[in-house]
């Protein structure tokens, strides 16, 4: 099996990250946080006119996994794993002509959703500003409303509790695929971070000096970025694994998400680690990109299913008996 990019693909990543690099999301992120929406709205607009919004409905999840890393590497605010995965990904699984209605204004970038999956995904995200809200109880689907807001430990993230005002459908298959494709974008977003913060701690080893000599110049700084690379490489061909499986509608496909995820999330913490590191303390403060990169992967980490969670999938899946690989 073929993981590599295709020529296309590779294009639609360099489009994204030229496009996000003119956009300057870290201001966009930081006035998110600020209770000013433009500039974050703007940029989802223009991901919209490139076709960003549509690629749950119309593409590959393999499609999906490229955008959204580059996504997570340039900190875009707002409930990416939920609009443009996982509600799509539950709407298609309905065959309401209302279902298809909104998924229909999703996917032309005129709505923006969010969800509530408890237990995975307790809150919606950005539910203020989405014109689609979803709540997914006992395998019960429900049009929904904002009720009361919640801090997140990352700024640009308003959590919501949702209650019910509509009720859609009551299909476990649909609900299944939606936190399949939620978690499936979480693990894109994540590695996409990790990314993010090892260019910038590459940028600041580059130009910080201690002893006359750039940091990266001493051997510990090369060791530790290089421990970053290393998890960031060996994740993404997991996380292609699982867009392959879940686009093939593969048996191992909830494994496969999973691994995927333990693998993406393991390696944007200890991106994390290490950017704090070579930053210093001013990779905590409001005005250096790395704290926007930090909360994102705590708060991303934290929703979608646990480490520990996803590691006892994984271990069913090879444990159990014919059929695990040793079987």
């Amino acid at each position: 099996m073929r993981f590599m990019l295709t020529a296309e693909q590779r294009r639609f990543a360099a489009t994204l990250d030229e496009l996000l690099s003119r956009a300057d999301v870290p201001a966009a992120a930081r006035a998110w946080a600020d209770g000013d929406r433009g500039p974050g709205l703007a940029i989802w607009a223009a991901l919209a006119r490139v076709g960003v919004t549509s690629l749950a409905e119309h593409a590959e999840p393999a499609d999906l996994v490229v955008a959204c890393e580059e996504l997570g590497r340039h900190p875009v605010p707002g409930p990416l794993a939920e609009s443009l995965a996982a509600v799509p990904a539950l709407l298609g699984g309905l065959p309401s002509s209302r279902a298809r209605e909104l998924l229909a204004h999703i996917s032309s970038g005129t709505a923006i959703a969010t969800a509530a999956f408890p237990p995975q995904v307790p809150l919606a995200l950005d539910a203020d500003i989405a014109q689609v809200v979803i709540l997914s109880e006992n395998n019960k689907i429900f049009l929904a409303q904002p009720v009361g807001t919640f801090d997140s430990m990352d700024p640009s993230r308003k959590l919501f509790a949702v209650r019910q005002t509509e009720v859609l459908a009551a299909d476990a298959d649909a609900v299944a695929a939606g936190v399949r494709h939620g978690t499936l974008a979480s693990a894109a977003l994540l590695l996409g971070a990790g990314r993010g913060l090892l260019d910038a701690a590459v940028r600041h080893a580059r130009t910080r000096e201690q002893f006359g000599r750039p940091v990266g110049a001493f051997q510990a700084v090369k060791h530790a970025l290089a421990d970053v690379l290393i998890g960031i490489e060996f994740a993404r061909p997991l996380l292609y694994a699982a867009a392959v499986a879940v686009g093939a509608g593969q048996a191992t496909a909830a494994r496969d998400i999973s691994a995927a995820r333990v693998a993406c999330a393991d390696a944007a913490r200890l991106a994390a680690a290490v950017a704090l590191q070579v930053h210093g303390a001013i990779g905590y403060t409001r005005e250096c990109d790395v704290s926007l990169w930090l909360a994102k992967v705590r708060a991303l980490s934290a929703v979608w299913g646990s480490q520990a969670e996803h590691r006892a999938v994984v271990l069913a899946a090879l444990t159990e008996p014919k059929t695990g690989p040793w079987s």
